[in-house]
């Protein structure tokens, strides 16, 4: 999840897709995630798109793997 939000804002329907499992698992890590300060989620009309809080966590993930 984290590759993919360093990359671009995403929605939790396509992130769910993405990863293979379902919204609500999505939505809950997303809650955890943006209560921790790691993303920030903005609002698009119905939509809720999130993304890293800061590109160094894309970064620190990338050396992790």
């Amino acid at each position: 999840m984290i590759q993919i939000l360093a990359g671009r804002a995403v929605s939790v329907g396509e992130l769910a897709g993405v990863c293979e499992i379902p919204s609500q698992m999505v939505s809950s890590h997303l809650r955890l995630l943006s209560d921790r300060g790691v993303v920030k989620k903005q609002r698009q009309g119905r939509k809720v798109f999130y993304r890293l809080a800061e590109p160094v966590y894309g970064r620190i993930i990338d050396c992790l793997i």
